[in-house]
């Protein structure tokens, strides 16, 4: 019983650890694109929305993660942004169109 104990309790370890290193990989890719646009990056954080298991291009199974945060054009508005996270690795960044990225027509 002790040994069982012993490792429900290193997974639990295990994963908290790896959802903080995700989190902060998840705050930096935030960060860039926002710098990257020329947007404000709101509250200097980001909130998991979802977890998952996923399978990676080597087919190894990995958890997906997908975080929320806010970024602003004008500092007025915000902008509801999100990032997927595949293991490690940056899979897909979600930003929704704003004033200045928008082409006008007429």
């Amino acid at each position: 019983m002790e040994i069982v104990l012993l490792v429900a309790i290193i997974g639990i370890a295990w994963f908290w650890l790896d959802s903080l290193h995700a989190r902060e990989l998840a705050v930096a890719a935030g960060k860039r694109a926002a710098e990257q646009y020329g947007l404000q990056f709101l509250d200097e954080t980001v909130a998991n929305s979802r977890l998952w298991a996923a399978r990676d291009d080597n087919g190894q199974l990995r958890l997906q993660r997908t975080y929320r945060f806010e970024v602003s054009d004008t500092g007025a508005e915000r902008l509801a942004c999100s990032v997927t996270l595949l293991g490690d690795k940056v899979e897909k960044l979600d930003m929704p169109p704003y004033r200045d990225n928008v082409v006008q027509l007429f």
